[in-house]
């Protein structure tokens, strides 16, 4: 009998010290969260919005940094209008890191 009651005691000990073992890994993985990844998913979440949103006419810098003019936006692809001799290159969308022109409705 005495050995019934020690087991029982100790069942309860084990699965405190598990539950301490795990937690330092359970609040890295919360910090991370909040510091890491729902911030990048944010910027992620930005920079689509600012590629659905480009127009005819706006000055943009792709990953490259060749700054241009957008000449025309197609499904996946922008074509660029760039340099002194109007030369224009296409390039994919998600190549385009930064859109310069402000518009009225940015302003929010």
């Amino acid at each position: 009998m005495y050995n019934y009651v020690n087991a029982l005691s100790n069942s309860g000990t084990d699965s405190a010290s598990l539950l301490g073992a795990f937690l330092p890994l359970i609040l890295v993985i919360v910090v991370f969260y909040f510091l890491l990844i729902r911030p990048q998913k944010k910027k992620d979440k930005k920079d689509a919005e600012m590629r659905k949103n480009l127009q005819v006419g706006d000055e943009v810098v792709t990953v490259g940094g060749v700054v241009g003019i957008v000449f025309q936006v197609k499904e996946d692809t922008v074509v660029v209008e760039t340099g002194g001799d109007r030369s224009k290159i296409r390039v994919k969308k998600w190549a385009i890191a930064q859109n310069l022109t402000v518009h009225e409705d940015d302003s929010k």
